[in-house]
């Protein structure tokens, strides 16, 4: 009991210096990028619409505030008791759910990527006796442990002295992404870093559905192309992201299609067609399902609310 709670009193601690170092360095909300170059701290004052995004391979650790990702029909909520770690690309939504002009949304981002976790796994203390062939979802939540928690700090505090980053900074780096796959979901992360692995197999699947959106999309190909079954792709990529190879590529489409409307490049039949659809209809059926409007209306609402922002 009194272990718990000193470890309590000591995460509480160091995410009250993380909101503050983040608070330091992120005068206005958005992505700020810093002089670590996968590292980014991100700051929100207000409740905000679910952002449609491919959320790339990062660990996610909130200091103040929380947030809500939506993979697939799944929901993950984490606050500063917890991590998010997104171990390959995935389409995601995230919505920061916790959040005031006077108690900000303050969030620290690690970028990493399978390099990275290949050259860790390599080390003999990080061998695990029996190999996990399992396949694991590509995305989880789990507790935050006190020396993650330091470590990440460290790396953030460096930002005071950028002389010491190209020194430093690599073995904060390291210790962090050490301290992840140790945790009890760790095997989500290495799984994409072992050779000839299904997860390695999905991830170059979906990088060629990303590549290749526009595209129709036939799962016999792109299982010849991995060496596997129509039947073991499908298994084992719905495993890893909550969804079919069509769902994936769906997402991919509608949020392109998302993005070329807002920036008014286009209107709804031509973005249609750009993304791959046939049918403007079917595009419009499909893009109200998974935004809620149709995508004029739609595109009404978001610029309203950026007005209203600004």
């Amino acid at each position: 009991m009194v272990s718990s709670l000193h470890m309590d009193n000591d995460v509480t601690r160091q995410m009250q210096e993380m909101a503050h170092l983040i608070g330091r360095f992120t005068l206005n909300d958005g992505i700020h990028a810093t002089a670590i170059p996968s590292l980014s701290l991100i700051r929100a004052s207000q409740i905000s619409q679910p952002i449609y995004s491919v959320h790339q391979p990062a660990l996610c650790i909130v200091a103040q505030g929380s947030k809500l990702v939506v993979l697939g029909r799944e929901s993950y909520t984490y606050d500063r008791t917890q991590y998010l770690v997104a171990s390959v690309n995935l389409p995601i939504s995230g919505q920061v759910v916790q959040a005031t002009a006077e108690k900000p949304y303050l969030c620290v981002r690690l970028d990493f990527d399978s390099g990275q976790i290949f050259d860790l796994i390599q080390s003999p203390s990080t061998m695990q006796s029996k190999p996990d062939n399992s396949t694991q979802r590509g995305l989880f939540v789990s507790s935050i442990k006190v020396p993650l928690l330091e470590a990440i700090t460290r790396l953030v505090r460096l930002l005071d002295t950028p002389e010491d980053i190209p020194v430093l900074a690599p073995m904060f780096i390291r210790e962090i992404l050490y301290r992840i796959i140790q945790d009890e979901h760790g095997h989500s992360i290495k799984q994409f870093a072992v050779q000839n692995s299904h997860a390695q197999h999905i991830a170059k699947v979906i990088e060629v559905i990303q590549s290749e959106y526009d595209k129709p999309l036939r799962v016999d190909q792109l299982a010849a192309m991995v060496n596997m079954s129509s039947s073991s792709l499908h298994y084992h990529f719905k495993a890893i992201t909550a969804m079919s190879p069509i769902q994936f590529q769906k997402q991919i489409r509608l949020q392109e299609a998302r993005n070329m409307l807002i920036a008014g490049s286009t209107d709804a039949a031509d973005a249609a067609f750009q993304v791959g659809y046939e049918s403007p209809s079917q595009f419009s059926r499909e893009y109200a399902r998974m935004y809620g409007l149709p995508p004029k209306s739609d595109i009404q609402r978001l610029r309203q609310a950026l007005q209203m922002e600004c």
